[in-house]
């Protein structure tokens, strides 16, 4: 869950600090470009004062014009201290487009272009709009004009045409520090939705932990409530509370299944002795008398077997380190003369490998699933057991060659009273697989079930090689 969680987060994060950062950006880029305007308009009003006199009406005297061409040459001079400074192009123009002073020498008014268009803003007595914002990855210049003004009348215009590289220098470096504030920022979202998912999701990956663990029959497990948010930990102790419940409930089946075992046991054992008494005063060929007494044997061992899972369900496992290969081998030669009275062969493989286990449980398991093997087994056939060690489990892998399974009787071998019912004329209660399964799974084991080909059954009985967890 935290895995479809964070990037949704992560998403949205970056989605709203996008959304801060591009309007940022753009504020930064328009701030440094309005403080380069600011400070051209501030020069070329300068400049405008200077050339305010430059220009005298016609037939004034000799004096006023050698004084106009004396502050003509300080102007000239002042433009060009400013081009040599600044590397700003700068003119003063006359209405007619003439240039009465200029640095560098060859700045001309063009016919087009925004000097051009600034020129004739500034001659009708109103200063140049705003340059259009000029972008890190625009190589344009900046041109401001300014009126030169005398007795209401425009008589010049002062025009700054200005190279944008440094201020877009600014720019770039602004728009650095944003990103690395946006990243600098992201980082710490992420980190901060890193930790609120973890103590969102805590109580859950919590929840599923022991609900894994009491599907595995682990029932004593249980969430411990300790962080989260209100709702999650309510949901905790609700869960503790159910499986509170589920656990008296079947506390309680196995009590009454155990009990009720227990109890019929001894009516029918008196049931049965009446019943072998009663064939003493009939022939002894009487089907209809050995057809009870069958039932009734059957019976005793369903509620034998009722007992031993009743047992099994409530019994903790005593686990050390076994040799399995020994204990098999031990299994293999007890289970021998039975096998080889049906005519069956049976070999055993059991190099010597350790796990942990229960040997008195191992045994009995080995015991159900060799039983098994032969029972169903025909005559001249062989049964074969061998123990391997497989990664982190040891295995004991018993093959026959009987009548195996189809694939939907796979999946229910091993449920309680079930049977194939092409063999239900076979001896057995149908509870000794499920008895063997409960026994290893209170171990960590377990019992898994395949085909054989071309026939017959593979059983695998596995063992943790290493101490199960509590």
């Amino acid at each position: 869950m935290r895995t479809r969680l964070l990037p949704l987060l992560i998403v949205l994060m970056a989605a709203v600090l996008l959304a801060l950062g591009m309007p940022l950006a753009v504020s930064v880029a328009g701030a440094q470009q309005q403080r380069v305007v600011v400070d051209r308009i501030d020069d070329t009003a300068r400049f405008a004062a200077l050339a305010q006199n430059v220009t005298v009406p016609s037939g004034t005297d000799a004096s006023a014009s050698a004084s106009m061409e004396e502050r003509l040459l300080t102007l000239a001079r002042e433009l060009d201290s400013y081009y040599e400074v600044y590397d700003i192009r700068a003119a003063v123009f006359s209405t007619t487009g003439a240039p009465l002073a200029r640095a560098p020498k060859g700045f001309a008014l063009p016919r087009i272009g925004e000097v051009r268009e600034a020129y004739a803003e500034a001659l009708l007595s109103r200063r140049s709009h705003d340059p259009r914002q000029v972008w890190p990855w625009q190589r344009s210049r900046l041109v401001v004009a300014s009126p030169v003004i005398r007795d209401g009348d425009v008589v010049a215009v002062v025009v700054t045409d200005s190279p944008t590289g440094p201020m877009r220098s600014r720019i770039l470096h602004g728009w650095l520090v944003v990103g690395a504030g946006e990243v600098a920022a992201m980082l710490l979202a992420i980190g901060a939705a890193l930790r609120l998912t973890g103590w969102v999701l805590k109580p859950v990956r919590v929840l599923d932990i022991t609900t894994h663990a009491i599907a595995s029959g682990r029932l004593k497990s249980r969430v411990a409530v300790a962080s989260g948010p209100p709702e999650l930990r309510r949901l905790a102790r609700s869960f503790n509370e159910m499986a509170d419940n589920v656990e008296d409930v079947l506390e309680q089946q196995r009590a009454f299944v155990a009990d009720a075992s227990h109890q019929l046991r001894n009516p029918l054992a008196a049931l049965l002795l009446r019943i072998e008494l009663l064939a003493y005063e009939l022939p002894e060929d009487n089907e209809e008398i050995a057809s009870v007494q069958s039932e009734g044997k059957r019976l005793a061992q369903v509620l034998d077997d009722l007992l031993d899972l009743a047992l099994a369900e409530h019994t903790e496992a005593d686990l050390r380190v076994t040799d399995i290969g020994a204990l098999t081998a031990e299994r293999v030669a007890a289970w021998a003369p039975t096998a080889e009275a049906k005519g069956v062969r049976l070999v055993g493989d059991c190099p010597a490998t350790t796990a942990w286990a229960d040997p008195v449980t191992l045994s009995s398991a080995l015991d159900a699933v060799i039983d098994n093997a032969v029972k169903f087994t025909p005559e001249g056939e062989r049964v074969e057991v061998r123990v391997a060690a497989d990664g982190e489990n040891s295995t004991v892998v018993v093959t026959d060659h009987g009548p195996g399974l189809t694939d939907e009787e796979l999946t229910r071998v091993g449920d309680r009273f079930w049977r194939s019912g092409r063999h239900q004329n076979i001896k057995g209660s149908g509870l000794g697989l499920s008895i063997t399964r409960t026994l290893l799974a209170a171990g960590g084991g377990s019992l898994s079930y395949d085909r054989h080909e071309p026939n017959g059954l593979k059983v695998t009985v596995s063992v943790p090689r290493a101490r199960p967890t509590a």
